[in-house]
């Protein structure tokens, strides 16, 4: 069996993930001493198990390809990262062995699991398109139930607050201080009005002065 693939594209990194169930990728950096400690595992590991079309170990340098580290948040060297079907669903950071090892027999028994590059495939949906399923073209009669439900809901709930209005009960109840001060004013107003109407009348008083229309008059 080979050893682990060099990067040199981010075309070559992409067939080579779409193309394998499981790929076990190494990021690493020439001035990483960790780096180069690790590196004779991880290359005695991908002659032992890698399977054309099935399993695959490559490199990565994150200074020459710092696009693909960046995308999967690549931030300590050496960084190995196992892909299933496209997608990478283990981290392991550090020059540990022991923890590579076990990295790799879990890609192993990924091989035969899925379809290489599956999670690349993401159906187009279009607007009244054909092409959807009946399960993603047919009605969601629940959706609408509930919808209907909570509009009738609403609708009642809006009416009852219209028409038991809480501010308008207060303003016009007779235990408004506002109310009571008005009832009184008014009371009073009438009274006085009352008390003017039932007073005797007072006789007319006579001028002070005389004028020679008073002569008229007999006096």
């Amino acid at each position: 069996m080979s050893g682990p693939i060099s990067i040199k594209s981010v075309g070559q990194w992409d067939s080579i993930i779409r193309s394998h169930n499981a790929v076990v990728v190494d990021f690493y950096a020439d001035w990483c001493g960790p780096c180069k400690m690790i590196a004779p595992t991880f290359e005695r590991l991908a002659r032992e198990n890698s399977i054309p079309n099935k399993v695959a170990f490559v490199k990565v340098d994150v200074d020459s390809l710092s696009s693909i580290s960046k995308t999967h948040g690549v931030t300590a060297m050496p960084t190995f990262m196992l892909f299933h079907c496209g997608k990478a669903i283990k981290t392991l950071r550090g020059a540990n062995p022991t923890e590579l090892s076990a990295l790799v027999g879990q890609a192993a028994k990924l091989k035969d699991e899925g379809t290489p590059g599956e999670y690349f495939k993401t159906p187009g949906r279009t607007l009244g398109g054909a092409g959807g399923s009946a399960a993603g073209s047919s009605l969601d009669f629940g959706s609408i139930f509930n919808s209907l439900i909570t509009f009738v809901g609403l609708y009642f709930v809006t009416l009852l607050t219209a028409r038991f209005d809480p501010y308008k009960a207060g303003e016009s109840s007779k235990f408004n201080v506002n109310n009571r001060s008005r009832g009184s004013t008014a009371a009073t107003t009438r009274g006085a009005a009352g008390d003017n109407r039932n007073a005797p009348k007072k006789p007319a008083q006579r001028p002070a002065f005389r004028t020679l229309a008073d002569l008229g008059d007999g006096e």
